[in-house]
């Protein structure tokens, strides 16, 4: 059945939705490849391995060599700063993959939403209301319960993937700050240049370290990447963020498949039960954002 017409709310939505679905499962494929070549390769080397093959394959997409407005910004202390914390977020991340399962890090990352809205007011401005930080505290008790911390049950790796959902999470929190200024297609170059620049030093050992089928699978963290990216770019053009949000989570049953097809490994009763927790509240709190939105609106139809 052919799709209905992108101009449409119902056929504009629905591509954004397929987008978003695409997305997620890149990044799925992203996280069980770094996994993959962490198990023989150092993580720093993984990271700058990810970042180097994301420039170099969308610098021959967008053929930066008849126009560099990939690498134009108005503000390029912001673009650093931003472009170090998905640096954190990732070399966190893929550090973290080495010890525990897909399922338990992306549950982990999960609740960046959650970060991202109690942030949101001493750095954005935003009134968060009572509800939404009701939700927050219910979010981080299904951090909680993936966690269980004290009871013998939580690895050490899990505070290295805290680390990385905190950076992801300001990452967020600067790019919403920066949509409004800055090109979609400079935010996506420039905050992966800055982990091949800041990375440099390793890269020869990086290099070095790759044999045979590695190859491979280096390029493929970068179409990984950069594909994903795009495509969660492109999708919120289409659907508003809580449209989208419920299928953000669909990420979490391609990890789970992959855990089980590549490594053998299922997450236990618990990481499920506090990933939907997790779930949960951030649907919540990004429906009352929805709501906010359509009140402000109301008060001043000049706001869009």
């Amino acid at each position: 059945m052919p799709l209905p017409p992108a101009s449409t709310e119902a056929g504009a939505s629905l591509r954004g939705i397929i987008l978003m679905v695409y997305a997620v499962s890149m990044f799925a494929c992203l996280d069980s490849t770094a996994k993959w070549l962490g198990a023989s390769m150092d993580a720093v080397h993984v990271v700058w391995l990810r970042y180097a093959a994301h420039v170099l394959l969308l610098c021959l997409f967008l053929r930066v060599w008849r126009d560099i407005t990939p690498f134009k910004t108005k503000h390029p202390f912001m673009q650093a700063l931003r472009g170090l914390t998905l640096l954190g977020s990732t070399f966190f991340n893929f550090w973290a993959l080495q010890y525990l399962q897909l399922g338990e890090t992306s549950a982990i990352m999960f609740s960046a939403p959650l970060v991202v809205t109690a942030l949101a007011g001493p750095f954005l401005g935003e009134k968060v209301g009572v509800r939404r930080w009701a939700a927050v505290c219910v979010g981080f008790v299904g951090v909680l319960v993936v966690l269980r911390p004290g009871t013998g049950a939580m690895h050490w790796a899990a505070m290295l993937s805290i680390c990385g959902m905190l950076n992801y999470s300001i990452y967020v929190v600067l790019t919403r700050r920066m949509h409004r200024t800055e090109n979609s297609i400079s935010l996506l170059m420039l905050s992966a240049l800055v982990g091949v620049v800041v990375l440099a030093p390793v890269a020869p050992g990086a290099l070095l370290e790759l044999d045979g089928w590695q190859w491979v699978l280096a390029l493929m963290m970068g179409l990984f990447g950069a594909s994903g990216h795009f495509a969660l770019t492109v999708a919120h053009r289409y659907a508003s963020a809580s449209t989208l949000a419920p299928f953000i989570y669909t990420q979490m049953v391609w990890m789970i498949l992959f855990g089980w097809a590549i490594f053998h490994q299922v997450p236990d009763t618990w990481t499920f039960v506090g990933t939907g927790i997790i779930a949960a509240a951030g649907i919540y709190i990004l429906h009352r954002e929805r709501i906010r939105g359509q009140v402000i609106a109301q008060r001043d139809p000049a706001v869009h």
